[in-house]
Order: structure tokens, then C-alpha cells, then sequence
């Protein structure tokens, strides 16, 4: 094993903590490389990332965030994982893909291509891992908790706008699914349907043929008009019960807090009535 350290312009005393590790790791027989950025300005976090990776000589590699803590077994059990998936990314357990917990081989990463360095209010993470499905990478998840994945009023994670990861999913939405359909349903009559919406181009806001519900308090109002479209007439897309709607879907929800027994009623109602659809969340 080999530890690559990037101070990134770092005020808080880092390069001391990081020296004095650095003697206690490489007694121990690892060896650990440390590059910094000495300008008075952070590079930011995908900066950061791309110098750590090139700096290090490792045929995998690990990725850890500095205020995050890994398990002692999270390096083993991912290397385990990357030697029988060479094209993956790993992650481990958790309900979604985050970028502390991934793990893949150097080639790979390559291969997609670096972090964005746009710096600050850029999900560089994220943009990686659309590159990633892009080139037909896969996802491996490791069913262990191995990172202690630390959420606090500094953390860069708060530096990114809700709003700009919503408008880079909705163009990978639209990119990688809605360009291959023709036409479509909104299932979801609400809120999360409705932004939806509003949020894709118009070519696509042209393929949805209707919002599909189970709130009879919905279904009544007949149809959603787009009041903010500079069309004249404005469009009305009607609204109707979700056994009336046609295929396919695109499922607007905010995350599974059912413990999975949404996502079970789903695979149920597909397997009953072949259903097509996309999970929007």
C-alpha cells in the first residue's frame, strides 16, 4: 500500500499533521507521498483529487475525502471486488453512490478521464460518474459499511447548489433515456413530477403525454398547464390514474424511505404488466 497526500492551500495546520503521519506510516513499511498546492488559493477539490492520483504509482486506487474515516477492512474488500470487476467502481453499503467509498484501478479511471477542475460549486464527483456509465463502466457495491462519511457545516459536499446536481441529472436523464423514447409518463402528479417537467427542453417537454398519480385529489384536476410556457395556447398535459397511464415511465419520487417495499410493489406491477420504466429520484 501506498498513501498520496494533496494539501490543497490548506490553512488549518495539515501539512504539521501530515508530516508527523507520515514518519509513523512509513516506520510501519508504507510509504506516503505528499504534494501541495503552496498559491494562496485552493485548486478545489477535483484539483486535489487529480494531483493526489498522479503523484501515487498504485495499480488501484482508494479514495478518501479528508474529513472522512474508513473501516481497517475497506481496502481489502474492495481490491477483492476490483480484481473480479475491472471495469466497476465500488461503493459500499448505503443507499446511494457516494464518491468517498469508490475504488477503482488506475486504468480505469484513465480510461473515463479525470475530475473536473472547475473548483468550488462543481460536483466533480458526480460529472465523473455519468463519464464513467458513459463509457460503459458498471457499479459493484460492497455490502459492508466501510467509511464513517462525515456531513458538517464546512464540508464541500455544502458548497454545491441543490439546483445545479437537478439540472446536470435531468441533461444525463435526457441524454442517456429520454432521447431514445419517443413519448412518455410523468409518474408523479406533485411537486417532484411537476419540477420534473418544468426542468426538462423542449423537445422533451413535447414527449410527455401525461402525469400519472394514485391521489384521486390529483387525478380530478383533469390536466397540469404549464403556465410559464411562452406557447400559446400554454400546454396542458392531462393527469390520470397510473393503471390508465401508458408506458413508458419516468418515476419521480424523492428517495425510498419504504425500506424497499416501493421498489418491490414496482417490480411486482412489471412483472405483472411488463412495464417499462426509469427511477427518477
Amino acid at each position: 500500500m501506498e498513501l498520496s497526500v494533496f494539501n490543497d492551500a490548506s490553512e488549518d495546520g495539515s501539512a504539521e499533521i501530515i508530516e508527523k503521519w507520515k514518519v509513523k506510516l512509513e516506520d510501519a513499511g508504507i510509504p506516503v507521498i505528499i504534494g501541495s498546492n503552496d498559491s494562496s488559493q485552493p485548486g478545489g477539490v477535483g484539483f486535489a483529487k487529480n494531483q493526489a492520483v498522479a503523484q501515487s504509482s498504485g495499480t488501484y486506487l482508494c479514495f478518501l475525502d479528508s474529513d472522512d474515516v474508513m473501516m481497517p477492512q475497506r481496502v481489502r474488500l474492495q481490491h477483492e471486488a476490483a480484481i473480479q470487476h475491472p471495469k466497476s467502481v465500488f461503493t459500499s453499503h448505503g443507499p446511494t453512490v457516494i464518491m468517498p467509498t469508490w475504488f477503482c484501478s488506475r486504468e480505469w479511471f484513465y480510461h473515463v478521464g479525470k475530475f473536473n477542475e472547475g473548483g468550488k460549486g462543481i460536483p466533480e464527483d458526480l460529472l465523473f460518474f455519468y463519464k464513467h456509465i458513459e463509457k460503459g463502466g458498471e457499479v459493484f457495491r460492497v455490502d459492508h459499511c466501510l467509511l464513517l462519511y462525515r456531513y458538517h457545516p464546512q464540508a464541500a459536499t455544502r458548497s454545491v447548489l441543490e439546483g445545479t446536481i437537478w439540472n446536470h441529472r435531468v441533461r444525463f436523464l435526457e441524454d442517456r433515456v429520454l432521447s431514445y423514447w419517443a413519448s412518455f409518463t410523468i409518474w408523479n402528479a406533485g411537486k417532484q413530477g411537476k419540477k420534473l417537467y418544468r426542468s426538462l427542453s423542449p423537445a422533451s417537454q413535447k414527449k410527455v403525454t401525461a402525469f400519472c398519480d394514485v391521489d384521486e385529489k390529483k387525478i380530478r384536476k383533469g390536466f397540469y398547464t404549464y403556465e410559464e410556457s411562452e406557447e400559446r395556447p400554454k400546454p396542458k398535459i392531462p393527469i390520470c390514474h397510473f393503471r390508465e397511464a401508458t408506458p413508458p415511465f419516468i418515476i419521480c419520487v424523492k428517495l425510498d424511505l419504504t425500506g424497499g417495499a416501493f421498489e418491490e410493489n414496482l417490480n411486482t406491477l412489471n412483472l405483472k404488466e411488463g412495464l417499462d420504466y426509469y427511477h427518477f429520484n
